[in-house]
C-alpha cells in the first residue's frame, strides 16, 4: 500500500512538472479572421480597389478567402500565396520580391514563396498566428490593405 502511495504521488508531481512545461500557444480564430478579412474589404472598398482577401493561419493553411465584386480571378491564388509566405517566413512577402529585385534570384526557389507585394504576418503578442494575403491592384495597395486589416490583432503596442 505505501508503494501505491509513493507511486501515485510520484505520477502526481511529474505530471504537474509535465503541465507547468508546456508553452501557450495563441491561435488564429475563425471569428478572428472574419475581422481581419472585414477591415480589408473596408480599406479596399474605400479605395475603389477590387481584391482577393486570403486569411491563413500560422502554417500558412487558408482559413478565409474573399474575392470582392469584379476582382480578376487569377488574384486567388495570388491571394492565397501571399498570404501563405508572410505566415510560413513570418515576415511581409515584399521581402522575397525585393530580394528578387536586388538580384537574389535563387528566393524564387524557396518551397511556398510568393515573392510579391501584399502579404503580412498577423501578430499578437509578438508571435505570429498567421497571415493576410491581397491580390488585384497594385502591389503598394495590396500592401496598404494588407497592413490595415492586419492591425485588427496586432495593435503597434502588442508587437513588442
Amino acid at each position: 500500500m505505501k508503494q501505491l502511495i509513493i507511486c501515485i504521488t510520484t505520477l502526481f508531481i511529474y505530471t504537474i512538472s509535465l503541465q507547468a512545461e508546456l508553452p501557450v500557444k495563441h491561435v488564429l480564430t475563425l471569428e478572428l479572421a472574419k475581422k481581419i478579412a472585414q477591415k480589408a474589404e473596408i480599406e479596399a472598398n474605400s479605395r475603389g480597389a477590387t481584391v482577393v482577401i486570403a486569411v491563413v493561419d500560422d502554417g500558412g493553411h487558408l482559413i478565409l478567402l474573399e474575392r470582392l465584386d469584379n476582382t480578376q480571378v487569377a488574384s486567388v491564388d495570388v491571394a492565397i500565396g501571399k498570404a501563405r509566405t508572410a505566415s510560413i517566413f513570418r515576415r511581409p512577402s515584399r521581402v522575397f520580391e525585393e530580394q528578387v529585385k536586388n538580384g537574389r534570384v535563387a528566393a524564387i526557389s524557396l518551397p511556398g514563396a510568393t515573392p510579391l507585394q501584399g502579404g503580412i504576418p498577423i501578430i499578437v503578442k509578438g508571435e505570429v498566428i498567421g497571415a493576410i494575403g491581397v491580390s488585384g491592384n497594385t502591389p503598394m495597395e495590396d500592401e496598404d490593405i494588407a497592413i490595415s486589416a492586419a492591425s485588427v490583432a496586432s495593435p503597434a503596442s502588442d508587437n513588442q
